[in-house]
């Protein structure tokens, strides 16, 4: 959706959307550069009585996980990898200890015939602090890959979990968690837990990861979660696809979780929902919201879930400028689903709901009253019985997409939607960061449109497809 003027978008859409400037982002957490410390190595052929130099490396990670301290680095070599790395110290601000894969080189941990205790992982973090862990393959785990727990500053980032019985990377009861541009695949082969798991963590961002397949044979649950009493938070810029639950579940569990913005994410392939929001045993879910999302190919695009308990409290939802469409199984699913009753101020205003299966945008008509719904774009109406619809909306309307064939939810500059959004909360950007407002139709009015694109008009237009962005 760039201009032939930006061709810079052209060859590195990746590279300057995965950089985090998106104006949007106001982002509070950023990887830490390599620091000034000690640097050490280690290779498999290497021996723990060497001093860890490039010449002289040690032969296990463990050996740098109890020598590292504040400010080392540890460079590790080519390899595979068959042990559990725990460190023993803590980095401190401004000086992490950061443990990574030789430039350019393949590091594989692989928990083949390696001891895995319970509620541990083969990289595991507890109690400690300011710990950058990068660019490492951990593989076929018998509990966690990776894992921090009750720690803080606390970096994941460029790494690939393939085989782990629980999830592929977990953090529980931390502090300034950033979990960057990882890919996990094959999580959860047991029966919990999900592909990546935030838990009671304050503050933390979970971004551009791929979070994709399950093992055969296997449960696989859900792709992210945030649950339990997490807060301050932000997951934006991920894919999660062909997994057998929910792609991106916010759930309060029976803390109290708030405060999450949940942006720039797309979800597709799923036999469940897209997105969900959840209290599974009555905690409170309060000020979450959900925008420039797309979900395509699931069941259902976003459930607000009534699942699990009697209580389920819902504050202060937002759910704007989203694009749901083509959702839906078996004669059954949705765009936008409600099945809680317990809401209370739930804004959704400024969606694209198109041709889901059953319906496009659906609730219990007693719960409507706790629903404040403007300027959508529904296409495809077919559920008289619980379809609802909001002040300005457009109704059994195309939206015009470039080519839905290929999954490509740009906006053609004829849409509807373009120039027919409320202003009112509006993202200062859409999915691909482009600026909103703008003039997509060249009538001299620069509009919000609806949905996650904001088009751009020019004299030459590129309809380049949606960037994945991991």
């Amino acid at each position: 959706m760039k201009t032939i003027a930006a061709l810079l978008w052209v060859v590195l859409p990746v590279l300057l959307i995965c950089s985090g400037n998106s104006p949007d982002a106001d982002q509070t957490l950023s990887a830490p550069a390599t620091p000034e410390g000690g640097v050490y190595y280690v290779a498999p052929g290497g021996d723990d009585a060497n001093p860890g130099t490039l010449d002289y490396p040690w032969q296990t990670i463990q050996k740098a996980a109890t020598t590292l301290v504040a400010g080392d680095t540890v460079y590790i070599r080519a390899g595979t990898y068959f042990e559990q790395v725990i460190p023993q110290n803590s980095g401190s601000s401004g000086q992490f200890i950061t443990y990574a894969a030789f430039p350019g080189e393949i590091v594989t941990i692989d928990g083949t015939g390696v001891e895995t205790p319970e509620y541990t992982g083969l990289f595991y973090i507890a109690d400690r602090n300011y710990i950058r862990v990068s660019g490492l393959r951990v593989i076929h785990s018998s509990y966690y890959g990776i894992v921090a727990e009750n720690s803080s500053y606390i970096t994941f980032d460029h790494n690939y979990t393939y085989d782990t019985y629980s999830s592929g990377i977990s953090t529980w009861g931390n502090s300034h968690v950033l979990v960057d541009s990882n890919e996990v695949v094959g999580a959860c082969t047991g029966t919990w837990q999900e592909h990546i798991s935030i838990s009671n963590t304050d503050t933390f961002e979970v971004r551009y990861n791929h979070v994709h397949d399950v093992m055969p044979g296997t449960n696989g649950k859900e792709g992210m979660s945030i649950k339990d009493a997490s807060i301050h938070g932000k997951v934006y810029g991920n894919e999660v696809n062909n997994i057998n639950e929910v792609g991106i579940y916010v759930d309060a569990e029976a803390e109290h979780l708030y405060d999450v913005e949940v942006y720039g994410n797309i979800v597709h392939d799923i036999p469940a929902m897209g997105f969900a929001l959840a209290s599974e045993a009555g905690g409170t879910l309060e000020n979450i919201r959900l925008y420039n999302n797309i979900a395509y190919n699931n069941l259902v695009g976003l459930w607000l879930s009534a699942c699990c308990s009697d209580v389920h409290p819902f504050n202060d939802i937002t759910i704007q400028n989203n694009t749901f469409a083509y959702n839906g199984r078996e004669g059954w699913g949705g765009g936008i689903g409600i099945e809680n009753v317990q809401l209370q101020n739930i804004i959704i205003r400024n969606n694209i709901c198109s041709q889901n299966i059953y319906g496009q945008m659906t609730a219990e008509p007693a719960i409507l009253s706790q629903i404040h719904a403007d300027h959508n774009l529904t296409d495809g109406d077919r559920d008289p019985e619980f379809e609802f619809y909001g002040a300005n909306d457009l109704i059994d309307v195309s939206p015009a997409f470039v080519d839905s064939t290929v999954w490509n939810f740009h906006l053609l500059v004829s849409s509807p939607a373009v120039d027919a959004g409320s202003t009112i909360g509006a993202p200062a950007t859409d999915y691909d960061s482009d600026f909103r407002p703008q003039d997509g139709d060249d009538d001299g009015s620069a509009g919000f449109d609806i949905g996650a694109d904001e088009v751009a008009a020019d004299t030459m237009r590129l309809y380049l497809p949606l960037v994945i962005r991991h």
